[in-house]
């Protein structure tokens, strides 16, 4: 979730320095808490979350001359949680990528891996990937070339992600994705035996008992999330009131019973109808039945989160694919 901070002063500063001053107080008075060390500060400025009346200042020390209006955008679900031990070096190559067009690039992306830059320096992301072998095969360009991020994946779901090649198409693809006009599926692996929820667990009117889950069956889950967890914690998102939070939902298909890291699994099929952030770990942490090694949301460890992009499709007339990646290569 971004969160955009203005400051305003007249002073003669570095920006360093008069960020640390004062965006403690600041990130206080929002109930956003955690250590701000130098380096923090430092890391926000050097990845470009910092603009000096308008134009993105990336010089910790940067001075301000007067007149200075200073905006910090950041993500505040990341903002304490940066690099992750296990991140992997990826290197994109032609095998990585799985359709393409003029316009658009589909990716098979790995698990372990962000899909775009974080306030930590110098980390490895998908997007940064995707314009280095764009560049790679146009060594040409004088620029770096294009790519535009249309939706996300979590640092630790594998599977296919659109990305653009030109802004031009950016409005289409933006408009598609607002009208639902566009098919996710994904495909989730679930231990059998559940995790931390148990008993009888209800989708709507409809009440499933783990036990009696069988390939074929069908079932829905929508309600409202928000987040659940406080500021200070990782994030952690949850059902909430029908006054507040977004509506979310989304169609399960039990596929077959798998045996994943030696533990009997269901490996379900998950279409989403809406995007909210961890929607499928939260719908199926909620019917008792929490992924293989999600353990923010009650799944056993294991190796990695087992949930895997594996269709974008859309058929509307200005723009039509379909494009599929297999989860077992990455098991």
């Amino acid at each position: 979730m971004s969160e955009k901070i203005i400051f305003n002063t007249d002073k003669n500063i570095r920006l360093d320095e008069f960020l640390r001053k004062n965006l403690p107080l600041e990130l206080g008075k929002r109930e956003i808490t955690g250590e701000l060390s130098n380096s923090k500060i430092r890391r926000l400025i050097i990845s470009g979350c910092i603009q000096v009346n308008s134009m993105t200042v990336n010089r910790p020390a940067f001075m301000l001359r007067g007149r200075s209006r200073i905006t910090l955008l950041f993500d505040k679900e990341k903002f304490f949680y940066e690099k992750e031990p296990d991140d992997i070096d990826f290197v994109l190559t032609d095998k990585d990528v799985l359709f393409e067009t003029d316009d658009l690039i589909f990716i098979n992306k790995p698990a372990f891996f962000p899909v775009e830059k974080t306030i930590v320096q110098d980390r490895k992301n998908l997007h940064d990937a995707l314009v280095d072998y764009l560049w790679k095969r146009n060594p040409d360009l004088r620029n770096p070339p294009y790519a535009g991020i249309m939706h996300r994946l979590d640092r630790e779901t594998s599977g296919v992600i659109l990305f653009t090649k030109n802004r031009e198409i950016n409005k289409v693809v933006s408009g598609i994705f607002q009208t639902h006009s566009f098919t996710k599926k994904y495909l989730a692996v679930c231990p059998k035996n559940g995790g931390v929820n148990g008993g009888v667990v209800k989708s709507g009117l409809q009440s499933l008992v783990k036990a009696s889950l069988q390939a074929g069956q069908t079932f829905t889950v929508e309600f409202n999330m928000d987040r659940i967890s406080s500021k200070s914690q990782k994030g952690k998102w949850g059902k909430v009131d029908s006054q507040q939070g977004q509506y979310s939902k989304t169609d399960f298909t039990v596929l077959r019973e798998v045996t994943v890291e030696g533990k009997a699994c269901w490996l379900i099929e998950c279409n989403l109808f809406t995007g909210r952030t961890h929607q499928i770990r939260v719908h199926l942490s909620s019917l008792g039945f929490p992924i293989l090694g999600d353990e923010l949301y009650g799944g056993p460890s294991a190796k990695r989160l087992y949930l895997h992009s594996c269709l974008l499709e859309c058929a509307e007339p200005s723009l039509t694919f379909s494009v599929k990646s297999d989860l077992w290569g990455y098991l």
